[in-house]
């Protein structure tokens, strides 16, 4: 099977629904963001405050281009469609699925996160404008689509493979 990349804005719900998805469906699980950091051996936020978002942004293509192409479930940071190299690859090597919220909901689960270096200090409209930038790259490199505001994760993981198990793969956007 080729591998999924699950997309989407941050706090989404990736890494989660991504390892509950590998988890149920037998495959392995890596998170973009946990391997960055691994490579780095510093945290986003460091990476970010001394090479700047330009170095992040080319560590993350590194990552996704030697992650695994098959049996696998890739969680993705919330910025990497941002490349059109990064959603070419990801299309033609995997089934790319879109996990989406509001934003309301999505600055709601963030409020208390400080990990988030795009979300430091009041950047509340920032984020927004970052969402509705974004939101055009999600769609149009995803296969399929998933709503997660309002449901438990476990919820969105078998919704997904139930997807993934039947012809549903198709733009559902």
């Amino acid at each position: 099977m080729k591998s999924i990349y699950m997309t989407g804005f941050m706090g989404a719900g990736k890494s989660t629904v991504s390892r509950l998805l590998a988890e149920e469906m037998g495959l392995a699980h890596h998170d973009t963001d946990e391997e960055i950091v691994n490579a780095a051996g510093k945290s986003i936020n460091r990476i970010f405050e001394e090479d700047g978002e330009i170095v992040f942004r080319k560590l993350e293509s590194e990552i996704l281009h030697v992650l695994p192409k098959e049996n696998a479930v890739i969680a993705t940071g919330g910025g990497i469609i941002v490349s059109e190299e990064n959603r070419i690859f990801m299309r033609r090597n995997g089934i790319v699925i879109f996990l989406y919220a509001s934003i309301e909901e999505i600055l709601e689960r963030l409020k208390e996160d400080t990990t988030r270096p795009l979300l430091q200090g009041d950047n509340k409209e920032k984020a927004a404008s970052l969402y509705e930038m974004r939101l055009p790259l999600y769609r149009e490199t995803a296969d399929i689509c998933a709503e997660t505001g309002g449901k438990q994760a476990e919820e969105i993981a078998s919704d997904i493979k139930h997807c993934l198990k039947g012809a549903g793969l198709g733009h559902t956007c």
